[in-house]
């Protein structure tokens, strides 16, 4: 078995997440990361999941119907997700940054919206929380996000927040790299 980001990433929010939590899904995409938040969670626990894509959001709502799992979905930017949650509330935060797969290549996510969306999502985090970042990177949207994110999470006062990158470095091509947050 060869593991991947994803493969990481759901490892890593199935020891994390418990039932009761309150967790965002802050690109849903596909819908699998909500679909997997919301088994976690359980009927006890509250999920809200963003996207600003028309697709996105049919994808998670017709995979959530077809499991019988409910979320909250939203058709707005990440960036926007402090209007939905408040401060210290979120026990979990999971971002996939870069583009929808089979979706339109010409829409991806972007430095600007992506930091914004992490800084509303640290502050939305509550102490002991983590966000969890799959990011995807080369391909059409190129490296500028990756770097920036990189550079900006870098930054984080190691007080409150510790930060976990990790790299493949014997992958070819530009593999995603799964960061974690924990904020103290």
């Amino acid at each position: 078995m060869q593991l991947n980001t994803l493969a990481i990433v759901h490892e890593f929010l199935k020891r994390t997440v418990k039932p009761g939590d309150f967790c965002l899904d802050a690109t849903a995409g596909k819908g699998r990361d909500t679909a997997l938040l919301c088994r976690l969670t359980g009927p006890g626990g509250r999920v809200l999941a963003f996207d600003i894509q028309s697709d996105a959001i049919a994808q998670t709502r017709a995979l959530l119907e077809k499991e019988n799992l409910f979320a909250e979905i939203i058709q707005d930017s990440h960036a926007n997700m402090a209007a939905y949650a408040e401060a210290e509330t979120a026990d979990c935060i999971v971002f996939n940054f870069g583009r929808l797969p089979g979706g339109d290549p010409s829409v991806f996510t972007r430095a600007e919206s992506s930091l914004a969306a992490i800084d509303a999502g640290l502050e939305l985090l509550k102490p002991g929380g983590t966000m969890v970042i799959a990011l995807y990177y080369g391909g059409a949207n190129g490296y500028e996000e990756r770097d920036a994110v990189l550079e900006h999470v870098t930054q984080l006062d190691a007080a409150r927040f510790s930060v976990l990158c990790g790299s493949w470095v014997n992958r070819p091509n530009d593999p995603p790299m799964p960061i974690v947050i924990w904020k103290g």
